[in-house]
């Protein structure tokens, strides 16, 4: 543009009149761009007064005949469009030229009905120009447009802008086009100012759009459904173009006139093209509406573009506002697609749904009409009908709106909520309606895999919640879907009579088990939503009677959710089967790969029930649980007084085999110590403890119907200390007892029981391992030894290792006399045992009866015992008159496990024994030389043949896991026990093929810790043995008359021993081997 303009227009005129003279002559596209050029030289006013002049080249180029090169067209469309930009056209016979003349550029010259196939570069340039001439209208001409004379050539432009947006690729032209339509209607929403038209003027508009209406519909829906790589910006553009339309068209105040044709002279058959909106023609185009509606908002409702859905509520709220009364029919979608948005996650978009409702709320009071509400609660009635059909239908974002709008219609219903739920029909529908919605899907099997492998100590007590189990449906899976439905039962709960939705889904609860699960979901949701948790009050609700809180007051809530925990804990309800039969009482001749891995077997329906049943039973019990949690939330410390009834039940269930199960129960004792006021767990056990035992102790004695009374007790053991063994003892009597009555039909309950209680008592009593050897080694370093002392000690632990005067009092302790220390004691009279500490006799009384159970014919059993065998001696390992005695006692039977029992037991068994060396010492040495070296150095040589030349899979199968088991401790208990020459020699033998490099890695570095222990015991013995394998150095005699020292190993050349030997043999290069080794040496 020049730095100065030209302000005259005579000077203007003389300026441009060479360049619009030589255009007329030679259009051509230099000639356009040299006119443009010398335009932005002239001044805005200047260019007013000389704008006919001006256009006229320009429009004489559109004219001409003949074939048009497109670039010369988009170069006149740039300059009219500038021309057109910086004027006004005041005259109405050039604003309807101009406007035919640009509608021709779009068409096609063969069918003027379509789009002409022109470049996207001109059809742009010619939508712009259309657009700048439509805004450039001076006055009011432009309403001449909508004159009835006018509807051919309006309705030809209106056509050819729906084709451009509907069948147009290029997205800058769809764009283009419905920008042209929104100028077309004056409903332009661009910053540049803009012609109001008052309200005859919007009348004229109506009734000119009522004729092209039908069309303007079609083609819109079709670019709103059309494929989504469009663009949200052209799916909210023809959005915008419809409902502007529609609201011209049927807007409330238009419709309450009668339409007239006011047009003078003779229409001719234009009078045909004029629509006179009556009555029954508004019903009609209301029930088409209806349906193009529905398509629009089934597109839109659940757009993952945010803008999308904010357009959507625009739409509603212009309609509902501006035409409510003329489209009757449309009302109900498009508050449906209101309250929709109200849970949008966008802000914007639930911010812009809260101020149209609370608009059409405020609207709907002061007009006196009490439409807007009998219209939701209709809505709610029909959606409640429909809901179960969409939810099978309907995808997973489509879910996800329609119950968006449910709980729209909820929160914006508000108090009114109750009075709908008093209706008979209402209630029924929208209980029904969730039962059919939130049915589980119970056929996945690892509902029932999913066992409780980890036991619950390991979690220890004062563990946080852990994440629940997703649950899942059988019409749904998006988890944001199971979100909303709390949210609606919340605020059903919240708004709603609680006695009245108590009694109806407890109803439906008891009515059948199909319902039973979703029923107690609801009553779970609605005990919580009741108690104000989890509801969201935002400004969204319409407060229509000024109340902001739950009318349900606590006591209301305390007697709701005592009768609904009732009903959960009652025996039918709570005490039902979550493992099948087979896998508690028949595993004995099934023998698993693992056996901390229960495995399924499909038996016969009528023997056992179906895996369907079981995982539904689970389901219903983990609901329950979460129930109970969520109802002691809601009451808070009151919930206290239900302690007594609801803690047993909990702690049932926190011992259950199934991992879902244990896991809800344990996240419900967390909601427990929240709502009452507990730090933990343990302290919940602990302070309940008194009424929990006398439960316990009253269930022990009616097995049959509470036959899960010793999981209580367990768990009590995982969730307390010390200080509840007091309290326990005379309830572990009773186990004991009914152990004792009753061990072939409970006997892998009750030692699962005794199982924890021996790791509690570890927990609560840590005990130091190997203090007997210690203290035999200080003995040693001693000065002064009493000789007489040590005599008779070893007088009676060798008795001890024989058997003899196990079972019967040592007449000798009578004669010893008192160490010097207990000089000043009492000797008159016989001496009395000392009382044993209460852990202490619990521990013996427990080892008693593994004694007898280490022999039974059920494998589970035997490995649960024996994990109990060794945890009793890591009690009684300070106990040493205690512990001797049982030891011997259980050596025949814990032999027998080692020597000829299942693969899977000898391990455990192995590990006892290991544990028994530790502790006991010099008391096992000659049994473990006699009676297990012979036997385990046997197989392990047999075994060691087999790994050698086996293959990657051997290291998943028993035999390796047995020989790994046994090298891995018996380097420890070689040590522990600290075995004599010939043992270590029997041992060394057994383990030198496993320093073979064809054996499993793991195989080699165990058997390396063997050697590694031999050496601490025997140097010299593991250094000749090793150099017998292979001795990698030749060893000279210092003076020759000395003789040569040849070993064995010197002669063998590199083999598969010598990797591992070498390794072994540079450990003796240590200072400290060096030391041993020389000392040795000297020696002999």
């Amino acid at each position: 543009m020049a730095d100065h303009q030209i302000e005259d227009p005579k000077i203007a005129f003389a300026y441009l009149r060479p360049s619009c003279v030589l255009l007329t002559k030679e259009p051509t596209s230099a000639n356009v761009e040299a006119l443009s050029g010398h335009l932005r030289s002239v001044s805005d006013g200047a260019l007013q007064q000389l704008q006919d002049y001006v256009l006229f080249p320009l429009r004489f180029v559109l004219k001409t005949p003949g074939s048009r090169r497109e670039g010369l067209i988009q170069a006149v469309m740039e300059a009219m469009t500038y021309v057109l930009e910086n004027t006004c056209v005041r005259s109405w016979d050039s604003l309807r030229d101009l406007f035919s003349e640009l509608c021709l550029c779009l068409c096609s010259p063969k069918d003027p009905g379509k789009p002409a196939t022109t470049s996207e570069e001109l059809k742009l340039a010619v939508l712009r120009c259309l657009d700048t001439l439509l805004h450039s209208a001076y006055g009011d001409i432009v309403f001449k447009l909508y004159e009835p004379s006018m509807l051919p050539g309006l309705g030809a432009a209106v056509s050819l802008l729906l084709a451009l947006a509907e069948h147009e690729k290029a997205r800058g032209v769809q764009l283009a086009s419905l920008k042209c339509l929104l100028s077309l209607f004056l409903q332009c929403d661009c910053k540049e100012e803009h012609i109001e038209p008052g309200q005859n003027e919007r009348f004229l508009l109506g009734r000119a759009l009522a004729t092209f209406l039908p069309g303007i519909s079609r083609a819109l829906s079709q670019v709103i459904s059309g494929d989504i790589r469009q663009g949200h910006a052209v799916t909210m553009k023809a959005m915008r173009v419809w409902y502007k339309a529609v609201g011209l068209v049927m807007a409330d105040e238009q419709l309450q006139k009668t339409d007239t044709n006011g047009a003078a002279g003779d229409l001719g058959r234009v009078e045909e093209l004029i629509v006179k909106r009556t009555p029954s023609w508004r019903k009609t185009t209301s029930q088409r509406l209806a349906m193009v509606l529905q398509k629009i908002i089934s597109c839109t409702s659940a757009h993952p573009h945010w803008r999308i859905r904010l357009e959507l509520v625009n739409l509603s709220h212009l309609l509902l506002s501006q035409c409510s009364q003329s489209v009757g029919e449309c009302v109900g979608p498009l508050l449906e697609a209101l309250v929709g948005a109200i849970n949008d996650d966008e802000p914007e978009v639930k911010s812009r749904c809260n101020a149209a409702l609370n608009e059409m709320a405020q609207k709907g009071q002061t007009s006196g009409e009490q439409d807007f509400t009998d219209v939701l609660s209709e809505n709610l009635h029909s959606l409640a009908s429909s809901l179960p059909r969409l939810m099978r239908t309907s995808d997973d974002q489509r879910k996800l709106f329609v119950l968006n709008v449910f709980l729209g219609y909820l929160k914006i219903l508000g108090p009114k909520v109750d009075a709908i739920l008093r209706s008979a029909v209402h209630l029924e529908r929208i209980s029904k309606a969730l039962m059919q919605v939130m049915e589980l899907d119970v056929t996945d099997v690892k509902i029932i895999e999913e066992r409780t492998l980890k036991s619950l100590t390991d979690l220890g007590p004062d563990v946080h919640q852990v994440p629940s189990q997703r649950k899942y449906f059988l019409y749904f899976t998006d988890e944001r879907i199971f979100s909303t439905l709390g949210k609606i039962c919340r605020m059903l709960g919240y708004y709603g009579n609680l006695y009245l939705l108590v009694d109806r889904f407890m109803e439906l609860y008891r009515e059948s088990s199909v319902y039973r699960k979703q029923a107690a979901l609801v009553l779970n949701e609605v005990i919580v939503g009741a108690a104000g948790i989890g509801v969201e009050l935002e400004n969204s609700r319409i407060d229509w009677s000024g109340i902001n809180q739950s009318r349900t007051n606590q006591e209301d809530l305390k007697s709701s959710v005592v009768s609904i925990i009732e009903e959960y804990i009652s025996l039918s309800n709570w005490l039902l089967p979550t493992v099948s039969e087979a896998l508690e009482g028949k595993l004995k001749t099934i023998v698993p790969n693992n056996p901390e891995q229960n495995c399924l077997q499909l038996l016969p329906a009528s023997k056992t029930s179906s895996f369907h049943q079981l995982n539904s039973n689970i389901w219903q019990i983990c609901i329950q649980l979460e129930g109970i949690g969520g109802f002691a939330l809601a009451l808070g410390t009151d919930f206290r007084l239900l302690l007594m009834t609801s803690l047993y039940p909990v702690l049932e269930k926190a011992g259950d085999e199934s991992l879902l199960v244990s896991q809800a129960a344990f996240n419900a004792m967390c909601d427990l110590c929240k709502a009452c006021d507990y730090s933990s767990p343990k302290e919940l056990v602990i302070k309940n403890s008194d009424y929990l035992l006398n439960d316990i102790s009253l269930n022990l004695a009616r097995p049959s119907i509470h036959p899960h009374a010793p999981r209580v007790l367990a768990v009590m053991f995982t969730h307390s200390d010390a200080s509840l063994l007091p309290l326990v003892a005379d309830v572990v009597q009773d186990v004991l007892t009914a152990l004792d009555l009753s061990y072939d039909q409970r006997a892998p309950q009750f030692c699962s029981v005794l199982h924890l209680l021996m790791k509690a008592l570890v927990r609560w009593f840590p005990a130091t391992m190997g203090h007997q050897k210690l203290s035999s080694k200080d003995t040693q370093n001693k000065e002064c030894v009493n000789l007489r002392q040590f005599l008779l000690d070893y007088k009676k632990q060798k008795e001890l290792a024989e058997g003899i005067g196990v079972d019967e009092e040592d007449p000798n302790e009578l004669d010893v006399p008192p160490p010097a220390s207990a000089s000043d004691e009492d000797v008159e009279g016989p001496a009395e045992k000392k009382e044993l500490p209460l852990h202490i006799q619990i521990a013996k009384d427990v080892m008693e009866r593994c004694i007898h159970l280490l022999s039974d014919s059920n494998l589970r059993i035997r490995l649960k015992v024996l994990d109990i065998l060794e945890l009793c001696v890591y009690v009684l390992c300070e106990q040493e008159d205690e512990l001797l005695p049982m030891v011997h006692r259980c050596w025949p039977a814990l032999l027998q496990r080692l020597s000829s029992d299942d693969p899977l037991a000898v391990p455990r068994a192995f590990k006892v024994l290991c544990v028994l060396g530790e502790s006991c010492g010099d008391f096992l040495k000659k049994r473990v030389s006699k009676e297990v070296l012979p036997r385990l150095t046997s197989s392990l040589m047999k075994q060691a043949e087999i790994s050698a030349r086996s293959g990657p899979v051997y290291t998943q199968t028993l035999a390796y896991k047995l020989q790994l088991a046994v090298l891995q401790g018996l380097g420890p208990l070689c040590v522990k026990l600290d075995l004599m020459e010939a043992d270590l020699d029997r041992i060394s033998d057994a383990c030198l093929p496993y320093l073979s490099c064809r054996q499993p890695i793991k195989l080699q570095e165990a058997c390396l810790s063997v050697f590694r222990s031999l050496m601490e015991l025997d140097a010299d013995m593991c250094w000749f043995t090793l150099n017998e394998l292979f001795c990698p150095v030749t060893y000279e005699p210092p003076h020759p008359q000395l003789r040569p020292v040849t070993l064995s190993g010197s002669d063998k050349p590199r083999n598969e021993f010598t990797d591992n030997v070498l390794k072994l043999l540079q450990e003796f290069d240590s200072p400290k081997a060096d030391r041993r080794d020389s000392s040795g040496l000297d020696d002999k």
